[in-house]
């Protein structure tokens, strides 16, 4: 199993996802932007706008190589003189204020010392959490971590509570999903069937998804819930820009700009002391933010 054959394999996962997204909108299509990376490498991005559902999104495959830069060794802690990565990347922002903002990454990495691993994950991000449908979406991953060792879920889901959270705020991001890094066999799953969990999440991840959209995406929504739709893509913006390590990989390794930040939404807002009503669904969504929560058992 080759770097070069792990790629092939993502950048088809990145077509059976967006055939399935397409599907899961029912009314635009992905627009292909082909880049290169002049230091080695490329890869494709996939846009949408304007959809039925989304309102923005895409699904970046990515296959860079080329030497460690000293900015990369330093901020990412590497040994090697040359590296490889590749990987699939989603970001998806609705229109609809009751239908959830999601996110995936599954990605490999390799160096010329023979180092290896793989990271990724999913999580959601809803504007007003429905507790019937988080625990929907976590009985979901826990069946593909399942598959592959009966200690992914209990040790991802937690890696993804501490990893999507926003220290400055003291909340979390959404209600996360699973998170993993710098996995390789020494986790007790080798190396092909670490590929195969990275491989079987990014097929589930249009299925979880279309489940979300079906139980949101004809919700009416007023003016308020915009507003309320758009403070937390602002919080969703302050994540990604100040603490994704993704976001922060593709910056210092001389990546596509405008491929990495794909995942900001079109609009967000940050409104001066905003005060969120009491009593209100905006403050319910709020107060579970504050608090990892085991929706397994809810």
């Amino acid at each position: 199993m080759t770097k070069e054959w792990i790629a092939d394999q993502f950048r088809l996962l990145q077509d059976r996802i967006c055939t399935q997204l397409e599907l899961v909108d029912g009314k635009e299509k992905f627009q292909e932007d082909n880049w290169i990376r002049e230091e080695g490498g490329g890869g494709r991005t996939r846009t949408f706008k304007q959809g039925a559902v989304i309102e923005k999104g895409g699904v970046a495959f990515s296959e860079v190589y080329g030497p460690v830069s000293e900015t990369m060794r330093k901020q990412l802690n590497l040994d090697g003189k040359e590296f490889f990565a590749t990987g699939v990347s989603i970001v998806l922002h609705p229109n609809n204020p009751h239908v959830p903002i999601i996110h995936m990454n599954v990605r490999y990495f390799e160096l010329d010392n023979g180092t290896y691993w793989f990271g990724g994950g999913i999580d959601l991000t809803p504007h007003y959490i429905v507790e019937s449908q988080a625990k929907d979406f976590h009985l979901g991953l826990k069946e593909i971590c399942d598959k592959y060792h009966p200690d992914f879920y209990s040790k991802y889901k937690p890696w993804a509570d501490s990893y999507f959270f926003i220290p400055h705020r003291q909340e979390a991001r959404g209600i996360g999903g699973i998170f993993y890094d710098h996995i390789d066999e020494s986790c007790g799953v080798n190396k092909e069937n670490l590929f195969q969990f990275a491989i079987d999440l990014g097929d589930a991840f249009p299925v979880l998804y279309k489940h979300q959209v079906e139980l949101g995406k004809n919700k009416p929504f007023t003016e308020q819930e915009l507003v309320w739709r758009n403070i937390r893509r602002g919080r969703y913006v302050e994540f990604n820009l100040v603490h994704d390590r993704g976001t922060k990989f593709g910056l210092f390794s001389g990546g596509r700009t405008e491929s990495i930040l794909m995942s900001l939404p079109p609009d967000a807002s940050w409104e001066y002391q905003f005060v969120i009503p009491a009593n209100s669904k905006e403050s319910s969504t709020n107060e579970i933010l504050m608090h990892p929560v085991d929706w397994l058992s809810r």
